[in-house]
């Protein structure tokens, strides 16, 4: 490992994430080393991590190496793999623009969940397309102590129950993952939101994340969120072949969220790099002995 580890953190709605440039995909990135950089006490601190890696020099980014330039390597603060991050892809494609590998406007991002185009526009806010809905069917159950409330099942690349309660306090303190039923919905485990409504086509919610514990903000499950909401509100934009545009409070600020008669979901929301520097090689070796 070298002596010193260029990183940079950043935010999207406070969803905070540790930023590794590594382009040649160099790095050693072991879930050990991942959990102990997202170490909020102990290490750099973050809900997860994005490593900028060229697609071409990534195994499971080569064959997107013709759409998109650069691959975005997400894990989770607890070093798992994940699918896809909408808050980070934010982030990521804002740190492109600030080193300089892409300019305002469209840029293509390969992920785990397929090329996704990103969009920076001139104010700093950024949108994301994050793709399709899939909406499996099959009741889901998900509970908190004494209640339980039915959720809708729904995939961003990433899977979703979404659950709509009475109170955001009835989600409970969200450190350990809420129960669900029936376990075959969701064999690698699923991110909970639980939500209330706060006005026509306005919701707010808060999230437990697989793999990261409740969040301040959840790009794909804010997604979920909105195009759950809309079918309860009898909602399609297929059907309707006009767009529907909701409003979606998290806890770190507001996303907005359209999904298109096409079925391609748009989340827009703020990005934020708030610092960069080093990571000293000696104690990263020393955190993972």
């Amino acid at each position: 490992m070298s002596t010193r580890i260029a990183f940079l953190k950043g935010h999207g709605t406070e969803n905070d994430f540790v930023i590794l440039p590594d382009p040649d995909n160099a790095l050693d990135l072991t879930p050990a080393a991942v959990a102990a950089l997202c170490d909020r006490r102990a290490g750099l601190g973050g809900d997860g991590l994005l490593r900028v890696v060229r697609s071409a020099a990534h195994p499971e980014a080569r064959e997107m190496a013709a759409e998109a330039e650069w691959f975005m390597d997400y894990r989770n603060g607890d070093g798992s793999i994940a699918e896809m991050c909408g808050n980070g892809t934010r982030v990521f494609a804002l740190y492109l623009l600030h080193a300089g590998h892409a300019g305002e406007g469209d840029i293509a991002i390969a992920t785990r969940a397929g090329v996704k185009t990103v969009h920076i526009a001139k104010d700093g806010d950024v949108t994301v397309g994050m793709g399709s809905a899939r909406l499996p069917e099959g009741d889901v159950t998900v509970s908190v102590g004494e209640r339980s409330w039915p959720a809708r099942n729904v995939n961003m690349g990433n899977p979703h129950a979404v659950a709509f309660v009475d109170d955001l306090a009835h989600a409970g303190d969200l450190y350990a993952p809420p129960p669900f039923s029936p376990a075959a919905a969701y064999p690698d485990g699923v991110n909970v939101e639980f939500v209330v409504d706060r006005g026509p086509r306005h919701v707010a919610m808060r999230v437990h994340e697989r793999g990261a514990g409740e969040t301040r903000s959840c790009g794909t499950g804010a997604c979920a969120v909105a195009v759950a909401a809309a079918r309860r509100d009898g909602v399609d934009p297929a059907v309707t072949g006009a767009p529907a545009t909701y409003t979606v409070d998290v806890p770190g600020g507001r996303l907005v969220i359209t999904e298109r008669p096409d079925g391609e979901v748009e989340m827009t929301g703020p990005a934020v790099i708030v610092a960069e520097g080093e990571i000293d090689g000696e104690w990263l070796e020393n955190a993972l002995r």
